[in-house]
């Protein structure tokens, strides 16, 4: 058994290694489909930490990944030095923050806003706290819009551009490398910096799931008030997975600024925040492969169905917009699998319950 385990993950890793090699050929678009769906993997692993672990429903949780690309953005770009004079006199060629202090710092403000949002809904559950989270989400939308007057801090609707790439190790990943006379272009460089942090990601909600405080959160989920009884600090653990669901998206969001090169208020709509969740609960709430799955099926999806909208706007000679017959084919989908498979697409085995028995006649 552990023979075929160790031969599984090698053929994985394999294929993962090589997966942006092949994409490549097909040009750039197809692996920047593939980081972008790596990141939403990242989102979802973290929401689930919130969602599916703790049973705190949170709609704004796309309010982190924005803290998360704004921070790297002010840190590394020269808006800032653009806008304030004290910052021009110290830093005349803008703020160009190292990569170490940046991650940190960004994953550190969500974990405090994180903290923030769930102080005050500790007693909330269900639908009220949906509210309330969805209200954070876009209050935060709505600061990023108009956080230009009277000081110039986000730059209103117009967002951030010109932002640092990342770099370490001497490697700059917003230019290309060449590997042994193979060329590789930045978006082949970002994919393995966004799967390794996928990586790291997993395990770290693999060994979450399994400790006592996973076990904890998966009581308060259950039975909030018998997890009370039962001696459980449900407020500290409460915030805690509102801080460490944060700390995920704020990670995710840092990667964002530096990959996309430019960050706006569009990209943290409430569309973002429901599509994470939808990902979260179509892969199976609670459940790691249940989620990464989710997370990259409605991640490439809506990307793959450009290419069937296209025609279908063609047959109606043009009366229907593509985009809005992309969204209904992405809903359409969606209403299908989760009547087909009302758990999620792969739920989490239920262990430790016996099988129902037939009804005695």
């Amino acid at each position: 058994m552990q023979k075929n385990k160790l031969f599984v993950f090698l053929i994985s890793a394999v294929a993962l290694l090589i997966v942006p090699l092949l994409a490549q050929q097909l040009g750039n678009g197809p692996v920047r489909i593939i980081d972008l769906a790596l990141l939403y993997v990242m989102l979802a692993l973290g929401l689930n930490i919130v969602v599916g672990y703790a049973g705190l429903l949170d709609l704004g949780y796309v309010a982190f990944y924005a803290l998360g690309a704004y921070m790297y953005a002010l840190f590394a770009s020269p808006h800032l030095s653009e806008n304030f004079e004290s910052f021009r006199a110290m830093f005349p060629d803008g703020l160009h923050s190292p990569l170490w202090l940046i991650i940190p710092l960004g994953a550190g403000l969500a974990a405090f806003f994180g903290v923030l949002l769930g102080a005050p809904t500790l007693k909330l559950r269900g639908d009220y706290l949906a509210i309330v989270t969805l209200g954070f989400g876009e209050i935060a939308r709505v600061f990023l819009n108009n956080m230009e007057y009277p000081a110039n801090i986000t730059n209103g609707p117009r967002g951030i551009g010109q932002i640092d790439a990342v770099r370490f190790f001497g490697i700059d990943l917003g230019k290309g490398l060449e590997v042994f006379g193979y060329a590789l272009p930045s978006v082949t460089l970002y994919y393995y910096l966004f799967l390794a942090l996928v990586i790291g990601t997993v395990i770290i909600c693999y060994r979450l799931e399994n400790s006592r405080i996973g076990r904890a959160w998966m009581a308060i989920r259950e039975d909030e008030i018998a997890a009370k009884a039962m001696g459980i600090n449900t407020r500290n653990l409460k915030l805690l997975a509102f801080g460490m669901g944060a700390t995920f998206g704020g990670v995710a969001g840092s990667m964002f600024a530096s990959f996309q090169g430019f960050v706006s208020p569009e990209s943290f709509s409430l569309q973002e925040s429901v599509m994470i969740v939808a990902m979260v609960v179509l892969g199976g709430i609670g459940h790691i492969p249940g989620v990464i799955l989710g997370a990259l099926l409605l991640s490439a999806l809506p990307e793959v169905l450009r290419y069937v909208a296209g025609p279908l706007q063609e047959m109606t000679g043009g009366r229907l917009d593509a985009a809005i017959l992309r969204q209904l084919l992405v809903a359409l989908a969606m209403i299908g699998i989760m009547l087909s498979r009302p758990r999620g697409l792969w739920p989490s085995p239920e262990h430790g319950k016996a099988a129902p028995q037939p009804a005695q006649k």
